[in-house]
């Protein structure tokens, strides 16, 4: 493969990384600096950040479930 190709990959991966953490940034409490010493409290935070950016994406853009024993039985 040549460089442009592997390049162009790389470049389109790291848009879609840039743009999650991004998101996960919008919560100002991931910007600023986290002045809670307990062990663990950091990871926390990030998690619940990163919880709250999947919730946002999801909810702009429902997964449409269907059942299809339900529409075998039916149709």
């Amino acid at each position: 493969m040549s460089d442009h190709f592997l390049n162009q990959i790389y470049s389109s991966a790291r848009v879609v990384v840039e743009h999650a953490i991004a998101g996960v940034k919008r919560c100002r409490i991931v910007k600023d600096v986290l002045r809670l010493t307990k062990a663990g409290i950091s990871d926390l935070v990030m998690e619940m950040a990163c919880g709250l950016h999947n919730l946002r994406i999801s909810c702009r853009h429902p997964v449409i479930t269907f059942d299809l024993l339900d529409l075998l039985s039916t149709g």
